[in-house]
């Protein structure tokens, strides 16, 4: 039952997204799309093949900052580079990592689990409604992993910050996709490192 709420709420946003990406081409909204690199962890491998599955939730999010009057002021693009920061930490994490299409496919795998992360909420402060001199992300996540019949072993939430100074940079645009690669960076770190101390995860380890 929890798997069929988490892949209901899945589809939900999708659609959500999809809407939102057709309304925004008729507007003067400020298009960014994060783009950097993440550097791979120094840590040790887990013995364990896993799948991931990138819900479109993930892959296609965007967030939309509005202006003071209401307007759309910012439509931020971080799918991709949430799948790049993925396919960079989680090779490092696992022996095996193979990305698949739906569920149902990697259940038909017969990996050791899955993996299934999803952006809960993003929030972003400018320096003009602030009145701070940086620019702030936030990132909440809702980390999930799975069995291989599609049984939850563990689902916890992961939050991530980012910052950048005002002056460091010469547009907003370039601003926001600095603090967004912090942000993304600051979640590489925690997730790595804390993926085996998940009380549900570790508990799961220690059965193998």
């Amino acid at each position: 039952m929890n798997r069929v709420r988490g892949l209901m709420r899945g589809r939900v946003r999708t659609v959500l997204i999809l809407v939102t990406a057709l309304y925004l081409t008729a507007c003067g909204v400020n298009n960014v799309v994060i783009e950097g690199s993440f550097p791979t962890p120094n840590i040790n491998k887990l013995p364990l093949n896993v799948a991931v599955y990138y819900d479109p939730a993930l892959t296609e999010f965007a967030y939309i900052e509005y202006s003071e009057t209401g307007s759309e002021e910012y439509n931020i693009a971080s799918g991709q580079s949430h799948i790049e920061l993925f396919s960079t930490v989680l090779p490092a994490m696992f022996d095996g990592v193979v990305v698949v299409e739906s569920i149902e496919e990697a259940e038909a795998l017969g990996v050791d689990a899955i993996f299934a992360p999803i952006i809960e909420e993003f929030q972003l402060a400018l320096p003009a409604k602030t009145k701070l001199d940086v620019y702030e992300i936030w990132i909440k996540y809702n980390m999930r992993l799975m069995t291989a019949d599609g049984d939850y072993i563990a689902d916890w939430v992961l939050t991530s910050y980012g910052k950048t100074p005002s002056e460091s940079l010469r547009s907003v645009e370039a601003a926001i996709n600095a603090a967004a690669i912090v942000a993304l960076r600051d979640l590489a770190s925690s997730f790595s490192l804390s993926f085996s101390q998940v009380p549900e995860v570790k508990d799961w380890l220690n059965t193998l």
